[in-house]
């Protein structure tokens, strides 16, 4: 899964990431979903808090069901 943050005035779409990152990398780490966020959560110290990440994957794959 891929979180992009989309820049302002982008229109950009998944079907457009998913084709640019299959060209890029290999076929076993394909994009299978992307998921556009406000930021990107960090930590003070500046890391990602993958955490978050994980939970907002679950807690949107839920609300799908």
């Amino acid at each position: 899964m891929a979180y992009v943050v989309r820049k302002p005035g982008s229109n950009i779409n998944e079907a457009a990431i998913m084709d640019f990152v299959a060209k890029q990398v290999a076929p076993y780490k394909k994009i299978r979903h992307v998921s556009f966020i406000n930021s990107i959560p960090k930590s003070p110290a500046g890391k990602i808090l993958r955490r978050e990440l994980v939970s907002h994957a679950l807690s949107s794959r839920s609300s799908k069901l």
